[in-house]
């Protein structure tokens, strides 16, 4: 299995533990069409723009006091102790707000308002796509800060829902988003219950209606919140399909472009000069005195 990852967290840990309580499916439909929507633009792999040129650091030969030269992995290291510089007084740390203070209390209570506790969602999720290019996503999620995990079968490509990290809930809020996710190959849908199931805990695979993307509930007595945020994950999927869809194939027509590119042109190990120079000992390591 090829894995791709958005946002690496612990999803895949939670994606396996949670298949050995998998119940009996039940397939479910989305909500109905609602504000559902990806906050601000989808990464679709055009890189971005060259940082600008760094300040150079060239070192005067007046004030290079002592060379040494290595060679190491086809490279050229040259270190080289420098006259002192005289570097500028570190700034001193900005305090944090004052919460007491009524300005900055007027400030958070502005803030809070406007943004809401938003929830965070854990996903780990499998994408099974076969010789015919239809695709099943085995998808675990799990809301953080309460609630429990809950498994799903869906016939939304979660590979879709990468590249982003906000977006609007079926409910009107804000949501985030952590997911790791990866791409398998299989023969057909059905090879998924008879070759994996093993693997992955499966009895049955369940049969998704075509159309817009639903899903089928494989844990035990999910709970509303966890099963409100799997809609609104559909009606999401289902708003901004075309959008999504060629995000992802901008990322990955960008991403083989740098694969295909680094192997025609690996990088090669380049030269590297390090400066450095000597400041006063502490007192405790002068003539003269002795640390303990």
């Amino acid at each position: 299995m090829k894995f791709s990852f958005s946002l690496i967290c612990a999803g895949m840990a939670i994606f396996h533990s949670s298949l050995a309580s998998a119940g009996t499916p039940g397939v479910e439909a989305t909500a109905s069409p609602s504000s559902a929507r990806v906050i601000g633009e989808i990464p679709d792999g055009t890189p971005p723009p060259p940082e600008p040129a760094k300040p150079g650091s060239a070192v005067l030969a007046r004030d290079i006091l002592k060379t040494e030269i290595h060679q190491q992995g086809g490279r050229t290291i040259t270190i080289q102790q420098i006259k002192p510089i005289a570097l500028p007084a570190p700034a001193k740390p900005v305090p944090p707000p004052d919460p007491a203070v009524p300005d900055v209390q007027a400030r958070i209570e502005e803030i809070q308002s406007a943004h809401p506790e938003q929830e965070l969602l854990l996903i780990g999720a499998t994408i099974f796509r076969t010789q015919d290019e239809t695709f099943r996503s085995l998808v675990t999620l799990s809301p953080l800060g309460g609630g429990e995990s809950v498994t799903f079968f869906s016939s939304a490509d979660f590979a879709l829902l990468s590249g982003f990290t906000s977006f609007i809930g079926t409910d009107g809020e804000t949501h985030s988003l952590i997911m790791s996710w990866g791409n398998e190959k299989i023969g057909t849908v059905g090879d998924l219950a008879t070759y994996r199931g093993l693997d992955y805990g499966l009895t049955t695979v369940p049969e998704l209606p075509t159309g817009k993307a639903t899903f089928a509930v494989l844990s035990e007595n999910p709970d509303a919140a966890t099963l409100a945020s799997i809609r609104s994950l559909h009606d999401l999927y289902n708003n901004e399909h075309d959008r999504l869809q060629i995000a992802y194939e901008g990322r990955e027509r960008f991403r083989l472009q740098n694969e295909a590119k680094l192997k025609a042109h690996p990088p090669q190990p380049k030269d590297i000069v390090l400066n450095y120079w000597r400041t006063k000992a502490p007192a405790t390591q002068q003539k003269g005195v002795t640390a303990r």
